[in-house]
């Protein structure tokens, strides 16, 4: 499908993630007392903090001329650079906070230098609510810092734990948006060890039941104004959101809720990163094209290489639609 007037919006990819070299050394020199060591590898340093790995981490998680090169190559204007496991959360107080600031410094330094091009979602040590405060209040208005990363699950708590509630209040104060990812998925140590499984499935599923949890815990409810922003296209949200609305029709389980779950989906932001243009057309479809936001997952293997390649050649959008979705919806959301 031809597809003219593409450029009306910046193509901004929310889904791109980095690590610092200043945070993977603080790491290195601090970490292994929280279980957390870095192994120096000629493919690149691993983070191992028990059983979240990262890497061997290749230059273009940490160059910044690396990845704009890649960028221009992709056709992306912007990338919203986040942090991924195994995060902070496995770190004491003291150390967590310190992480957390070491990353959304580095953050603020790459917007500096790339202020056209780079943007930052912040890390906070949300398993400690006083220093995720401290450190929101620290960061919030930071120059280049547009939202707030968490992982699926935070530590031994899950996302409608009421610790995070005040962290939560912080957040929806100061009008940043919550971009959530995988992190300590559902059967990474048994049954989906095997065949990289816990990455193929676990992190779909992940995402499935995080968002469940916020539905059926009550945080959309108490917190009207958070957005939350769903990676992998939703994982299997999109799809089993009919299930879990006749769950909530017959369950007594779940009878406190005021709603069908079906009519939170718009209360979530998705990525496009559904790995199949069927899936990508029945969540646009599903949740309107002004919810999908352009996503790569840069620069994993698990990423997509030609992100607006991908957009562009949806038969099911319009133009309004594909600019929706490679940029617009994003700057309105981030607030650029």
């Amino acid at each position: 499908m031809s597809h003219p007037d593409l450029r009306a919006a910046k193509r901004i990819d929310i889904h791109a993630h980095y690590y610092p070299g200043s945070f993977v050394d603080m790491i290195e020199a601090q970490g292994c007392a929280c279980g957390a060591c870095v192994r120096r590898t000629p493919k690149g340093p691993v983070i191992d903090a028990g059983p979240l790995h990262a890497g061997p981490l290749a230059a273009r998680f940490t160059d910044l001329d690396l990845r704009i090169a890649d960028m221009d190559a992709q056709g992306v204007d912007v990338q919203a650079l986040s942090l991924t496991q195994p995060m902070v959360y496995w770190a004491e107080p003291v150390l967590a906070r310190r992480l957390s600031a070491c990353f959304n410094d580095e953050l603020v330094l790459a917007h500096e230098r790339h202020p056209t091009r780079l943007l930052g979602l912040a890390m906070l040590p949300v398993h400690h609510a006083g220093e995720a405060l401290a450190e929101l209040e620290r960061i919030a208005d930071a120059p280049g810092i547009c939202g707030v990363y968490l992982g699926t699950h935070i530590g031994d708590m899950d996302l409608a734990d009421p610790a995070l509630w005040p962290v939560y209040e912080a957040i929806e104060a100061c009008r940043l948006p919550v971009f959530l990812h995988p992190l300590k998925v559902i059967g990474m140590e048994d049954r989906l060890k095997p065949y990289f499984l816990s990455n193929l499935l676990g992190n779909p599923f992940d995402t499935t039941l995080a968002a469940a949890k916020l539905i059926f815990g009550g945080v959309l409810d108490r917190f009207p104004a958070l957005d939350f922003v769903l990676p992998h296209a939703g994982g299997a949200l999109p799809f089993l959101i009919g299930r879990l609305s006749h769950g909530a029709s017959v369950r007594p389980e779940l009878a406190h809720l005021a709603a069908s779950p079906a009519s939170y989906l718009q209360r979530f932001h998705y990525d496009t990163i559904a790995h199949d243009e069927g899936a990508l057309d029945y969540l646009i479809r599903l949740v309107g094209a002004d919810r999908v936001m352009l996503g790569s997952d840069y620069c994993f293997d698990m990423g997509v290489e030609r992100p607006v390649d991908i957009v562009e050649a949806s038969p099911v959008l319009s133009n309004e639609g594909i600019n929706q979705i490679l940029g617009g919806n994003a700057q309105r959301l981030l607030r650029l």
